[in-house]
């Protein structure tokens, strides 16, 4: 598992990194077309996400792993939903949910220095070698 927390930071990096840019795009396209959001469709679209969010986390997590189970993975998705939402200046959709991963948070905001194309290979394991 050697290297998977270096590339959960890059997957957290890029994340915050589209959401920054797609946040842009949409701000000038309301800006520009004039357009106001309609607060139902708005409604819809968070209760839509919020139930193919806990339909993934209820069909992976059906078992917990130690530590995870599928309502801590719902509750970190409403919980950064009412962030999302605050950040486009909309009503939060889930009110009082709790972040119960602050480590995640923590992951998302440190800065990353290095480049992924910069990194050094320390080890190489052909499927050949691999031992099953």
């Amino acid at each position: 598992m050697r290297g998977t927390g270096e590339q959960l930071q890059y997957i957290l990096r890029d994340e915050a990194m589209h959401f920054s840019f797609g946040l842009k795009v949409v701000n000038q396209i309301l800006e520009e077309e004039n357009i106001t959001l309609d607060p139902k469709a708005v409604r819809d679209m968070w209760d839509e996400s919020e139930a193919a969010e806990t339909a993934y986390a209820n069909y992976i997590l059906r078992d917990p792993i130690l530590g995870y189970s599928a309502e801590y993975h719902s509750e970190q998705f409403r919980f950064v939903a009412n962030r999302r939402a605050r950040t486009v200046g909309l009503d939060e959709p889930f009110p009082g949910a709790k972040n119960v991963s602050p480590w995640l948070d923590e992951q998302a905001t440190l800065r990353k220095e290095k480049n992924f194309f910069e990194t050094r290979v320390i080890e190489y394991q052909t499927g050949a070698q691999l031992e099953w």
